[in-house]
This record gives C-alpha cells, sequence and structure tokens, in this order.
C-alpha cells in the first residue's frame, strides 16, 4: 500500500494499492490489445471520446480541488484555477488536432504520381506525472496522445494518487474502450520496469533532473521518443523602462505562488540599477502581505511545501546564502506558521546575492527570490545565461523591439515581456539544457506523440 502523507497535518489522506509486476503486464496486455481499434478511429471520433473524458473531470472540479490541497498544500482558494487550466490546454489541444495531424502532401501538377506524409500514432506510451500541477503537467502529455491515436498509461506521483483515481473515472465515465487509458501506481524500480518493456513505445516524463536521467537510463536499450520536462531556475530581468508598479505585482506573484514549487515560477531577479532600491522596496512590501497557513483556511494564500524535506532544503540553501554575505529582509518572525521542520515556510526576499551561492544557481522549487543588482542589458544576459537551466525567462520593459533582440540572446525555451509563470497552449511548450528536451503544446506538440509515414506511389504503366 501507499500512503499519501498531507503537508496540512502530517497525517494520512489517501491509501491506496501499490501496483506490481503482475498488473504492468496486465496493462501492458490491455493497452497492446487495445491500440488497433483506437488508432484506426478518425480524429473527429477521437474527439467526442477525449471531450465527454475532459468534461467528466470538470463536472467534479470542486471536489477536485478539495483534494489537491489535501494532498499537496496550495490554498484552497487557488486549487480551482488548476481545473480551467486543465480544461483551456484540453479543449484548445482537441481542436488543433485535425490540422496538426493532416497530411503534408507534395503537389507537382506536371507529376501524376502520389506523394504525401502522415503522421501516425506512435503506439502504447507510458505517461509519467509530477505532484505539483497534478492536472496542468499531465494533460499536456495525456490529451494529445490520445488525439493522435496513442494508448496512454498513466504513472502518477504517489503524493497526488487520487488524480489518476479521477483520470481512471473520468475515462470510464466517457466510455473510453477498455485498454485506452490505464493507471498504475508504482515505486521507482517498477516504474523503470514498465517503461523499460519492448511493449512501451514513448515516454514522456515532467520532474527533477535526477528523475530524467533516471527515466533516460531506463530506456538505454530502446530507441523510442522521450519527452522531458524537467527543472528550472528561471530568471528576470527588470530593464530600465520596465514599468515598476506591475513588474513588483507579478513577479512577486510568479516568485511565491504554489508556495514556489512550479517548474517555471521566478526564482532569480535581475534589476537595472536605476529601478533597483524602488523595486527592492515594493517587493519587500507587497511579500510582507501573503498570509501562511492552513490551506484549508480562506485568507490563506500562502501554503505549506509539499514536505518537510522540500522546505528543509530551501531553509539550508537560504542559510547557505546569509552565510555567504546575502541579506534576508523578510522576517519570518512576521509569519506565525512558519516552523522549523514543518512544511511551512515563509517567503523569503534575498539581496547581497551572488552566483557563488546555490540560491542563485540550483533550483530551489520553494518561496525564496534572489534579487541582484545590474548595470545593463549585457550584464543582466550573461547572468541570466549563467545557468544549467534553461526553460522560460522573463523582461519586464516598455520597448518591445529592444525585448525582441535581447530574448533572442536568453538560452531558454519560452520568452515572456511583462508577464511569468504562464503557459499559452498555442504555443509550444520546452526547454533546453538541463531543462530538458521534447515540445507539449501547440501544433507542434503533436509532432513528439506521433511518427511521421512517407508514401510515394507511381501509377503502373
Amino acid at each position: 500500500m501507499i500512503n499519501t502523507i498531507s503537508p496540512i497535518d502530517g497525517t494520512i489522506y489517501y491509501t491506496a494499492e501499490e501496483h506490481g509486476p503482475k498488473d504492468i503486464e496486465q496493462a501492458l496486455h490491455l493497452a497492446e490489445s487495445s491500440f488497433p481499434l483506437w488508432s484506426n478511429l478518425s480524429i473527429a471520433e477521437r474527439a467526442k471520446y477525449i471531450t465527454a473524458f475532459v468534461d467528466a473531470i470538470v463536472e467534479d472540479k470542486n471536489d477536485i480541488a478539495l483534494e489537491i490541497t489535501w494532498q499537496m498544500g496550495r490554498p484552497l482558494g487557488q486549487s480551482p484555477g488548476e481545473i480551467k487550466g486543465f480544461a483551456d490546454r484540453a479543449h484548445y489541444m482537441i481542436g488543433v488536432a485535425e490540422e496538426a495531424l493532416g497530411d503534408y502532401k507534395v503537389v507537382d501538377a506536371e507529376n501524376p504520381d502520389k506523394r504525401w506524409v502522415e503522421r501516425v500514432p506512435i503506439g502504447v506510451v507510458s505517461v509519467l506525472s509530477p505532484w505539483n500541477y497534478p492536472f496542468l503537467t499531465s494533460v499536456n502529455a495525456i490529451v494529445p496522445a490520445l488525439m493522435a491515436g496513442n494508448v496512454v498509461i498513466l504513472k502518477h506521483s504517489f503524493q497526488t494518487p487520487l488524480v489518476a483515481e479521477r483520470y481512471a473515472k473520468a475515462a470510464a465515465k466517457a466510455g473510453l474502450p477498455k485498454g485506452v487509458f490505464q493507471i498504475v501506481h508504482l515505486n521507482h524500480k517498477n516504474t523503470a520496469q514498465l517503461i523499460g518493456d519492448n511493449r512501451i513505445d514513448g515516454v514522456y516524463f515532467t520532474g527533477s533532473v535526477q528523475g530524467g536521467v533516471a527515466v533516460q537510463n531506463s530506456l538505454v536499450n530502446k530507441f523510442i521518443p522521450c519527452g522531458l520536462e524537467l527543472g528550472g531556475k528561471d530568471p528576470a530581468y527588470v530593464m530600465a523602462d520596465a514599468n515598476l508598479e506591475n513588474s513588483v505585482e507579478n513577479l512577486v506573484d510568479g516568485a511565491f505562488f504554489n508556495s514556489g514549487q512550479s517548474c517555471c515560477g521566478i526564482e532569480r531577479i535581475y534589476v537595472h540599477e536605476t529601478l533597483y532600491d524602488k523595486f527592492v522596496d515594493g517587493f519587500v512590501a507587497l511579500t510582507k502581505q501573503y498570509r501562511l497557513g492552513n490551506p484549508l483556511d480562506a485568507e490563506t494564500n500562502l501554503g505549506p511545501m509539499v514536505k518537510t524535506d522540500a522546505a528543509n532544503y530551501v531553509r539550508k540553501q537560504i542559510e547557505q546564502a546569509l552565510g555567504k554575505g546575502a541579506k534576508s529582509l523578510v522576517p519570518e518572525s512576521l509569519f506565525k506558521a512558519s516552523k522549523k521542520d514543518t512544511p511551512y515556510l515563509s517567503p523569503h526576499v534575498l539581496v547581497n546575492v551572488d552566483h557563488s551561492m546555490e540560491v542563485m544557481t540550483e533550483e530551489s522549487f520553494g518561496p525564496v527570490v534572489g534579487i541582484m543588482k545590474v548595470k545593463n542589458d549585457e550584464e543582466a544576459l550573461r547572468l541570466m545565461n549563467d545557468s544549467q537551466y534553461g526553460l522560460t525567462a522573463s523582461l519586464w520593459a516598455n520597448d518591445m523591439d529592444r525585448a525582441i533582440d535581447l530574448g533572442r540572446k536568453i538560452e531558454t525555451g519560452t520568452v515572456f515581456m511583462n508577464r511569468c509563470d504562464y503557459l499559452d497552449p498555442a504555443l509550444a511548450w520546452t526547454g533546453v539544457k538541463n531543462s530538458g528536451k521534447g515540445v507539449t503544446l501547440s501544433k507542434i506538440g503533436y509532432d513528439h506523440v506521433t511518427r511521421v509515414k512517407s508514401f510515394n506511389f507511381r501509377k503502373g504503366k
């Protein structure tokens, strides 16, 4: 059995049966058996099933929001937003499927032969999803994979097993054929067995860099698609012509929403020297307004981190930075709920930081951000690119042409201007460096859940 320990109060919130080798074998057999029928359906026919599948989850949004809060600690007032985002992404990907999966035809009026390229499904795919945004991360792979004609085996985090259960119930309610969508609760060893099996034709993982390495190692003897959305140390640069109030408001939210537990959350900020003092003052003042506490309480807008170990990791980063000369501007004493050796950690704003400190170079995944003063765009660019990660970066400015020029030089998957910590389903979601490989969302996302097949037909003489 697996126990989900709620970060709210340390109690066991949910217990599920852990699956083993026999369950994996059964799931793979069912998936293989269901693939021919599912893949032979038209895109329109699959769309009816998947739309019903998505709608079945949305129907239970209030209950699901409460479950999310209990499982991973996000304030209850914020949890419903995840289901809305889930629905938006799912419906967008369903809507663009016909165009994205359409044939590419070679047109040659002088040639009577027929030549074209089709996008065909990969087969049986495994989706490995994390707890921090349990629906928003998983939908990125599940819906396009199913719409493309693949069958899916979902392994969700032990922290959020009820998300997998909700998906399974929705699949049954929508009438998906048996075996098209399945869930398994697996430990690391059995996950490696699943994805290493020759019947798995593609793997899509969201999680840590270490987890991504483990996934790749499990596939060392196979040549199959492997999408990896991994960590981030996402930077923001507040340029000299930025709107100060807008920058402060959005970057505070980008740093501390979901207790900083977002792959694309803001973890380091560089501010032009002409705005630095005013920016820091505004940032600190707004941060002090957060209310850390039980996420079930209506007034709480900052909940616990997912686990005590995760909070202690962030505490160690902060302690190391302070030992090297950093200064903390938001006293922990302002937040009564913040206590050592618990998941409850107050928001921290650090200055006098540099890249010798882990808090500016290693992923924190918690409510802490470092702010550095820079002299110009060149210094900001050098510091933003001084990272093993490259998921998103944000520029805060009024001159769009200047921001475009600078954005093209940033080593990242997505560049924002005057916004952050956001996914647009119409745009490709991808990372560089240790932030992973592959693409989800947008029409381009369908490239990574399909393979191409060429047809070259000539009429007989």
